[in-house]
């Protein structure tokens, strides 16, 4: 399996690890990594691994490992950018490496997911699509209401300069039953049978005097103050049931 140092810590930016295969693909599995595999509406991470000696090869993305019938594996997979087949060929299994995230990639990622947490509190309603790039952020809400673009925007910016703090916490699978509002998302539920589930917490108070509180697994900022400056774009009928909001970086 695959060490997950960026659940604990995402602003880990590099980390010692070795290379336990490389997929007939070209993919990398680590015994320990920083890099975020694409998933929860994130996007995976890109960086580059780097032996002692100099070779280093370049990663475009990140993926959860599966196995042959698509089920997911407690393996991370890194995806190396292409043209690089000389480099991938000098790697092999028990190699030593650092592996570096692309960290203002990364951190733009932090800053639009955890800007959708605070999408959550100003929204409402259940969440039926997702998806967090480094250049926008878009959630789509299960709602026929009309919504108002400016009076989001303003919203965010006043959770953005409250410089609520952000936890990592956990619940257990019994609190989570009891108390199903939690999950905002109406697709994907927060994986079950390790005992606890992953929480992002903004506001440091309980119960109702909390921004948000939700399973996620994804990288977050420490700070609203670090989200920056972010606005909604565009907000879209997609169906009788559904508008999409898109958040995106002010100018």
């Amino acid at each position: 399996m695959t060490e997950e140092l960026f659940r604990a810590d995402a602003y880990l930016r590099e980390c010692a690890a070795h290379v336990l295969r490389i997929e007939d693909g070209g993919g990398i599995v680590l015994d320990r990594t920083v890099f975020y595999p694409l998933g929860g509406g994130q996007a995976g991470d890109a960086g580059q691994l780097a032996r002692d000696d100099g070779l280093v090869l370049a990663i475009a993305d990140t993926r959860k490992a599966k196995d042959a019938q698509g089920v997911p594996l407690l393996e991370i997979v890194h995806l190396p950018a292409p043209g690089q087949e000389e480099v991938l060929a000098a790697l092999k299994p028990g190699d030593a490496v650092h592996a570096r995230v692309d960290w203002e990639r990364r951190h733009k990622l932090m800053r639009f997911h955890t800007a959708t947490h605070l999408l959550c509190r100003l929204v409402p309603h259940p969440v039926d699509g997702c998806s967090i790039t480094p250049e926008y952020a878009r959630l789509d809400f299960h709602m026929t209401d009309p919504l108002d673009k400016d009076l989001l925007s303003e919203g965010l910016a006043q959770l953005v300069a409250q410089a609520h703090a952000i936890s990592v916490g956990a619940i257990s699978e019994a609190e989570l039953d009891a108390n199903p509002s939690l999950v905002k998302s109406m697709s994907v539920q927060p994986p079950r049978g390790a005992g606890t589930i992953r929480t992002i917490r903004i506001g440091l108070g309980d119960g109702a005097d909390h921004i948000d509180l939700q399973p996620c697994g994804g990288t977050h900022v420490a700070n609203t103050a670090e989200i920056g400056p972010v606005v909604v774009t565009k907000i879209e009928k997609k169906s009788a049931r559904t508008r999409r909001v898109v958040l995106g970086w002010a100018a």
